[in-house]
């Protein structure tokens, strides 16, 4: 997430109330999630287990819950609450805006693009040229689409991410300031729903075709001219690469990669990153000729055993 304008690591460290390390003029231009940075961010970690790589990453300044040696061209905020402090941030640099029109007088409307009855399009919206927005769908603040896009009566876009952290008290959302990215000649079904990024953002490459009741994870990635059936259900930062086939009903575990030309064929659960150019089936999925021969196996299982017995 672009701040609005460059900030310094003192103006930071006050609108946090943490304590600072490193120098106090040091200029900060955005924020992100470890997965998206890019040079110089402001970055959060609040978990051991990710100090060191969060610590020597090309983030330029690091929002930690310990003291520790801060590292070279590096400064650190020093906060009781990395994870609350994180979402003051992004309520500071990109506070909720209220909309007291359907369309937004900010949103962009390209060349001969039509919006049906009922549609709500958000804040600093921008819509391409010779799109079709069908009635009750709702475009939420900030999201680009590109141009001949289609999107089917229901579907909801860049809504927030389900990111939570429990606490004693109950679950605490990680606020979303990213970005939902939908490039040209991309189609969307009916009733989908896709959040937008975190800190970064959600994007739709061109010339993917979504179909009904497709669900898409916080600063997921997909790629072009990939076509993804209904009722897939696809986890936050997730990489799809080009020319993807998914399946209806497929479930796909955050953080991982679908490698191009992949096939993953109805009802199969990925949780692991996939090879390119090769077929999947199965839960957990493996290469589709594979899960033939075990589930052959399994389905002559009961004969052996009798065969061994006798």
């Amino acid at each position: 997430m672009r701040f609005p304008q460059n900030t310094t690591l003192k103006d930071i460290a006050q609108i946090i109330q943490a304590t600072l390390v490193g120098d106090a003029a040091h200029v900060v231009s955005g924020m992100n999630e470890f997965h998206s940075l890019t040079p110089g961010d402001l970055v959060f970690v609040d978990h051991p287990k990710y100090y060191n790589k969060v610590l020597n990453s090309i983030a330029g300044v690091v929002l930690i819950n310990k003291k520790v040696p801060c590292p070279a061209g590096k400064a650190l905020l020093i906060s009781e609450d990395p994870f609350r402090d994180f979402n003051v941030l992004t309520k500071h640099f990109n506070p909720f805006q209220s909309s007291k029109n359907a369309i937004s007088e900010s949103a962009q409307i390209g060349e001969n693009t039509i919006i049906q009855p009922n549609c709500f399009i958000g804040n600093n919206v921008k819509i391409g040229k010779n799109c079709i927005i069908h009635a009750n769908v709702s475009i939420y603040d900030n999201t680009i689409i590109g141009d001949y896009v289609t999107i089917n009566s229901g579907s909801v876009l860049a809504s927030n991410a389900f990111y939570y952290k429990k606490r004693d008290t109950g679950y605490d959302q990680l606020i979303s300031g990213g970005r939902l990215i939908i490039k040209d000649h991309v189609h969307i079904g009916a009733s989908c729903t896709i959040d937008r990024g975190v800190s970064g953002d959600t994007l739709i490459d061109n010339g993917t075709k979504l179909d009904n009741q497709v669900q898409i994870g916080h600063d997921t990635q997909i790629g072009k001219d990939c076509l993804i059936v209904s009722q897939v259900g696809i986890a936050g930062c997730v990489v799809i690469k080009d020319n993807v086939t998914i399946w209806g009903q497929v479930g796909i575990i955050s953080g991982i990669t679908i490698g191009e030309n992949v096939t993953i064929l109805a009802q199969s659960g990925i949780s692991s990153s996939l090879a390119p150019n090769k077929q999947y089936f199965g839960s957990p999925a493996t290469e589709y000729f594979t899960k033939l021969r075990e589930i052959a196996a399994v389905k002559n299982l009961p004969d052996f055993l009798k065969s061994t017995t006798n």
